[in-house]
């Protein structure tokens, strides 16, 4: 990971939302109450990102997903045939040619806001869509439908059908390592797999994750696994469409209020690190250098490996020598008065590969977020973190993630993911023109 990590998750801006009209296998009873468990693989630094791997067509085969709070499209790199591709963890997918999507199709059609927005001069050709990132990555390709084998936590495989897109035309930054295949869209749009899921009958509509520290950990659909106390609950703000976001926050340095009000923050997996606008950013950084003040830490800037990092007196082996230095921050969520999310320095550090230490939040603003700011996968380790769509709230509670009380219920290993140093979704929109096999997008 030479020079300064950028990360594809971002600001969303989602131009239509993909209404589920889809059918899972007609054998398949209504199961509201089941849940499905997935071991979760990676870890921040220095593989970049947290994945799972899951199974789709038939026959099955596996693909790495990228786990995506903040995008509500699921995709998978594709043979269509490829235009443009990156090195994938497995083959491409290959979609038979009766699991298009057309553009008179009734998914196609909802994707606008009403059915009269759709008029379609093509209506026989697939349905095509887009995805930007604010790296400059971006995927383009088509809607398909296929199988999707899931196994539920009574030990019953289920095989519902599911749309996603098919990518055929990728572009990502030099600096975004490819472990995986696609991303799996996880967001609150209608679209999303969790959500197609919940409106097929077979779960309900709550999504948790739970990455470790250490590497690893779970993510789990519905609401069997939510601890019945100890959770911190907040509101999810009602004016996020499809973020998962719990409203005007605060900065707490050190258990005192920074004075930095009334921030826009979302919860997002699809970013490694978290980041501030640079409001937020210039005061944790002013902060953090106070309170380093006549402590054995020197600014390291030959390190690139993130903006900020500090050489000790000798090189750090972990987190565990270098955290004592630093104090924790909070998010003070005003929707609900009382309620914070701590960040103790373990969930905002790493130790880079030449044994410094170095701040795991980012200025957002420099990289096109503007006053958006993104809680990432750092600051979300060691934490089980859900998202309860059915009650509008998300909670957390600080958890040994490598437990395998849970892991143990997933059989066939959980699922996976693609973009590592990642930084969210700019635009994403359906349909696109109209694209066929030939289509190269001039």
């Amino acid at each position: 990971m030479a020079g300064l990590v950028m990360e594809k998750k971002g600001k969303v801006v989602f131009f239509v939302l993909l209404i589920a009209m889809f059918q899972g296998c007609s054998s398949a009873p209504r199961r509201i109450g089941s849940s499905a468990v997935f071991r979760v693989h990676g870890n921040v630094y220095p593989k970049g990102s947290y994945y799972v791997s899951l199974d789709v067509g038939q026959p099955p085969r596996q693909y790495y997903f990228d786990i995506d709070t903040g995008s509500d499209l699921t995709w998978l790199q594709c043979d269509y045939p490829c235009i443009s591709c990156t090195e994938t963890a497995h083959p491409l997918y290959e979609p038979p040619k009766k699991n298009e999507v057309f553009q008179n199709d009734t998914l196609c059609i909802a994707a606008f806001n009403t059915p009269e927005d759709h008029e379609s001069e093509t209506p026989d050709e697939p349905c095509g869509y887009e995805v930007s990132y604010t790296d400059q990555g971006s995927s383009r390709g088509v809607l398909v439908r296929d199988v999707f084998p899931i196994r539920f936590t009574d030990g019953s495989l289920l095989r519902p059908i599911l749309a996603f897109g098919c990518g055929f035309e990728q572009r990502v930054s030099d600096a975004t390592p490819r472990c995986t295949d696609g991303v799996l869209g996880l967001s609150k749009a209608k679209s999303s797999i969790l959500s197609q899921l919940h409106d097929q009958g077979l779960t309900k509509n709550v999504i948790a994750h739970c990455f470790s520290r250490r590497g690893g950990g779970y993510m789990f659909f519905g609401d069997y696994f939510v601890p019945s106390s100890g959770v911190i609950w907040t509101r999810m703000s009602r004016n996020s469409f499809v973020q998962y976001s719990p409203g005007p926050t605060e900065l707490i340095f050190g258990g005192q209020p920074s004075g930095v009000r009334g921030l826009v923050v979302a919860f997002d997996t699809g970013s490694s690190y978290t980041y501030f606008n640079s409001e937020a950013y210039q005061a944790f950084i002013s902060w953090v250098k106070k309170d380093l003040v006549g402590k054995p830490l020197m600014e390291a800037p030959d390190d690139k490996t993130l903006t900020v990092c500090f050489r000790g007196t000798k090189p750090f082996e972990s987190i565990h020598d270098a955290k004592k230095y630093f104090n924790p921050i909070a998010l003070s969520f005003t929707n609900d008065r009382r309620t914070q999310m701590e960040i103790p320095p373990e969930a905002y550090l790493i130790i880079s590969k030449h044994g410094n230490v170095c701040l795991g939040i980012l200025n957002g603003t420099q990289v096109g977020l503007e006053k958006l700011n993104l809680i990432g996968d750092i600051s979300f380790q060691d934490k089980l973190v859900i998202y309860d769509n059915e009650k509008q709230k998300i909670g957390w509670i600080p958890t040994d993630c490598r437990s395998p009380s849970i892991v143990d219920h997933d059989d066939n290993e959980g699922f996976s993911r693609p973009y590592a140093a990642r930084m969210g979704v700019v635009t994403e929109s359906y349909p696109a023109t109209s694209t066929s096999r030939e289509d190269k997008f001039e």
